[in-house]
């Protein structure tokens, strides 16, 4: 049997549904990996307690028979999205401790699929950078290789990903912020079309360019995400596209 880390995405989802594991287990799994990899500089805030009471629930939804697309799989994210139970920096000392009443509609749709919030990633200072070397806080090194960069400004997403420290993560694309770190740490990543994906509770660079992307190993755990994380928010994003969330997989093969 592979080791937990070594799993896709989507063979998470297909364990995770036969019960033969369990998302506090794959939880514990992940958080245990992280810690162990703190030189990696990939996470800015983990909150064991905030994750494993995610997991739990979704192990209670799991028994329940409840069926939801990413339901028990952890993933990180870049923390340029705000989250209510991770503080939010976007990798700056200015926001420093800083903790958002609300998610980010991206955060908020990959919840209601199931998945389980590990933490939040380093990240370039708001975004501003291609190495990942601007981050206020730590260098995130490319675990290939950790005297070279990882790209940016995803680059915590990137290694989180390549050193199996997060099956998945969110990143966002300026100018290449998914795809550049992606390519240098060979992930796939994904920066989808204009409005297909709200910027609402983006700490922005330029929010007439950025777009919220997936990063996983493969193009079908990116798939999985992106059809989490795309659809119509036209209350709190008057850019989003009025086209409706899709199956992303259906084409795959």
């Amino acid at each position: 049997m592979s080791a937990l880390h070594d799993l896709t995405v989507a063979q998470l989802v297909a364990q995770l549904r036969a019960r033969e594991i369990s998302a506090v287990e794959v939880a514990r799994h992940f958080l245990a990996r992280a810690k162990t990899h703190e030189s990696l500089g990939a996470y800015l805030a983990l909150d064991e307690d905030v994750t494993l009471a995610q997991a739990h629930a979704a192990d209670e939804r799991l028994a329940a028979g409840e069926v939801a697309p990413l339901l028990g799989v952890p993933v990180a994210h870049k923390d340029i999205f705000v989250t209510r139970d991770f503080p939010s920096t976007a990798g700056s000392r200015m926001l420093d401790g800083y903790r958002s009443p609300f998610d980010a509609t991206v955060v908020a749709r990959l919840a209601q699929a199931g998945a389980v919030s590990l933490g939040k990633l380093n990240c370039d200072e708001f975004a501003m950078g291609s190495s990942n070397e601007n981050s206020a806080y730590r260098l995130a090194r490319n675990p290939w290789d950790p005297e070279r960069i990882p790209g940016g400004s995803s680059g915590g997403s990137a290694v989180a990903v390549a050193a199996r420290l997060a099956p998945a993560a969110t990143g966002t694309d300026t100018g290449g912020s998914v795809r550049q770190p992606a390519s240098f740490c060979g992930i796939t990543g994904i920066k989808p079309t204009y409005g297909r994906a709200s910027r609402y509770g983006m700490i922005a660079f330029a929010s007439s360019l950025d777009q919220a992307g997936p990063m996983a190993r493969t193009a079908e755990d990116c798939a999985l995400l992106l059809s989490a994380m795309c659809g119509p928010d036209p209350d709190r994003d008057s850019t989003s596209l009025d086209v409706p969330a899709e199956d992303f997989t259906r084409c795959l093969n």
